[in-house]
């Protein structure tokens, strides 16, 4: 039975964001990647796309999203589903650190200015 335990799950840093790797193939999940992740209060949120739809639950702080050309914020406790190929960003732009956790299903790529990226995070 894979069980990744929040101490031995890696971490990954990144400009602004924190992301803790929990569910991926490297840790034993075949179907779906599952990360926490911590952004810092200033994180512009860098608009990029995915290629597999993916989910985000926040966990705390508050955040704004751009999605498709459209804004709106997003708080503990609201769920985002972000369509594949869909153009997004996530930004915090208050005093507080923002947390959720995102899942994306496995061999899911970001689509950065026409670049595919594996995130270390779903590997």
């Amino acid at each position: 039975m894979p069980l990744i335990k929040a101490a031995d799950a890696p971490v990954f840093e990144a400009p602004l964001m924190t992301a803790i790797g929990l569910a991926a193939p490297s840790r034993g999940s075949k179907e779906n990647s599952l990360w926490r992740f911590t952004m810092q209060p200033g994180n512009p949120g860098r608009e990029h796309a995915v290629t597999r739809e993916e989910i985000f639950i926040a966990i705390s702080g508050k955040a704004v999203v751009t999605l498709d050309g459209e804004t709106r914020d997003f708080h503990t406790g609201d769920a985002l589903v972000v369509p594949a190929h869909v153009l997004f960003g996530i930004a915090v732009s208050g005093d507080e650190p923002f947390e959720a956790v995102a899942i994306l299903p496995v061999g899911g790529q970001a689509e950065v200015g026409g670049d595919l990226i594996d995130p270390p995070w779903a590997q």
